[in-house]
């Protein structure tokens, strides 16, 4: 235990300062029953006695460790003392158990993924880590002389533990603001084109027939809107590397689920309702009575139904440009190209109906008329303007972290006022009760502890 002990001080796992609570199990020459019951007893009354240490303790700045060895832990993993373990580690800043077998580091990390109800994840580099990685939501195995074996067992696999920082800060935010993102517009998008064929078979009165050709219900999620969907999952940076390292803090918005909460997903499902509602029944007040060319010709149902498309294309790959924060010349391509993809297709799709007697619905039709761009320009707004107002609102009244930050980058904040950038990180570095930093805080804290003590015995002396 003293080694272990003195490996936690060198990792910044414990500090001096901080109160320690050791459980470990007596040893002597009972009867293997009787011993087993008097340890048990012994380990139950040392738990009890940390926990009340924890609860009586009045300093709020006051940090404890829990160090327990491998025999005292077999006892503490049974069903009837497995909680008071559990209430005990929770309450301390570390909790160190050392020598302990394979099996005791599955059912640790099985016990507090099931008691605490949170994510877990358990990095190691050797075979004997292989059951906690695979216990645990997250394993991360470190590739080196311990072998591959917890390698092949995890989820990630780093070549050195301090790329962990890395893994977590930085991976770790962009890839959960990017999946949380990537279903929700997923949600909006499918709602946004689905329910417009919902409202048209209400207005025929249910009579089957389809306003869209089947060619666009087809090539809709697989072409027209799939890349756009797929640059967002993959290229979405709403802050870069060295933000995310110089404000950890920022890590912190997937812990709160502060994207992917059910607030966030009724918004999309709402939003893709309203898309859907101006799409279809503007595009019907536009063209119910209206004659779209100059010889007074009105449009059809192909005209329609192809004009309500096109407004869909645009409304959604509009709002995907509106929610990323990052672009490139490859998500330039995936929205834009999107785009242009359909009105290539049209053009291609109606030359090819030519054979069979059909006119070009873009060329012959819909492109010389004007009541078609003016429904596109009108249609395409009104769906997106109310997500503009969402988020201009936000960033104005009611600004997340990531929107200070990209606000200071963007007007170069940063490099015009040093003092308010360091300021901004120093506030965005959460106190923690462990490493470096918590021990120099302790030994400040000691030395005035000193000064204070001493200043009373000080006096002043005057000489008249």
């Amino acid at each position: 235990m003293e080694t272990a002990i003195n490996i936690g001080y060198a990792c910044s796992l414990l500090r001096q300062g901080m109160r320690r609570i050791c459980l470990s199990i007596p040893t002597d020459d009972q009867v293997a029953q009787d011993a087993n019951k008097a340890a048990k007893e012994s380990l139950m009354s040392q738990i009890a006695n940390g926990s009340q240490m924890v609860k009586l303790e009045k300093d709020p700045d006051a940090a404890f460790a829990l160090v327990i060895d491998g025999k005292a832990l077999t006892f503490a993993l049974e069903d009837d003392m497995k909680h008071m373990f559990l209430n005990l580690a929770i309450e301390c800043a570390s909790v160190i158990c050392c020598r302990v077998s394979p099996k005791q580091k599955a059912l640790v990390t099985r016990l507090v993924k099931e008691g605490i109800g949170k994510t877990t994840l358990a990095i190691g580099d050797g075979a004997n880590d292989v059951g906690m990685i695979q216990e645990a939501d997250i394993g991360v195995g470190i590739s080196g002389v311990e072998g591959m074996q917890a390698v092949m067992a995890s989820d990630f696999s780093i070549s050195q533990f301090r790329f962990l920082e890395r893994l977590l800060v930085v991976h770790g935010h962009w890839c959960y603001k990017r999946i949380a993102q990537m279903i929700c517009y997923f949600f909006y998008k499918n709602i946004a084109f689905g329910l417009t064929i919902f409202y048209f078979e209400a207005f025929a009165g249910f009579s089957g027939q389809s306003v869209y050709d089947d060619w666009f219900m087809l090539l809709f999620n697989v072409v027209l809107t799939s890349l756009p969907v797929i640059s967002l999952g993959v290229f979405e940076q709403d802050v870069s590397s060295e933000i995310c390292l110089q404000f950890p803090a920022l890590y912190q918005q997937g812990p709160r689920n502060l994207f992917f909460d059910w607030y966030r997903i009724l918004g999309w499902m709402a939003n893709g309702l309203y898309s859907s509602l101006a799409i279809f029944f503007l595009n019907i007040c536009i063209f119910y009575d209206q004659a779209i060319r100059s010889g007074g010709q009105t449009a059809d149902m192909a005209a329609v139904g192809t004009t309500m498309f096109t407004c869909i294309i645009w409304a959604v790959n509009m709002q995907i440009a509106l929610t990323m924060s990052h672009f490139t010349w490859i998500q330039h391509l995936f929205v834009w190209g999107s785009v242009g993809t359909w009105y290539l297709f049209i053009i291609v799709y109606g030359s090819a109906l030519r054979s069979r007697d059909n006119y070009q619905i873009l060329l012959e039709v819909l492109g010389p008329a004007p009541l078609y761009w003016a429904a596109t320009l009108l249609v395409t707004a009104a769906c997106n303007m109310p997500y503009l107002i969402h988020i201009s609102y936000q960033r104005l009244c009611n600004p997340l972290d990531h929107h200070v930050i990209q606000e200071i980058k963007y007007l170069k904040k940063d490099v015009e006022d040093q003092t308010m950038w360091k300021r901004e990180r120093s506030k965005a570095r959460q106190r923690t009760k462990i490493g470096f930093t918590a021990r120099v805080d302790a030994k400040i804290k000691q030395i005035r502890g000193k000064l204070h003590k001493k200043a009373p015995s000080l006096t002043i002396h005057t000489v008249s």
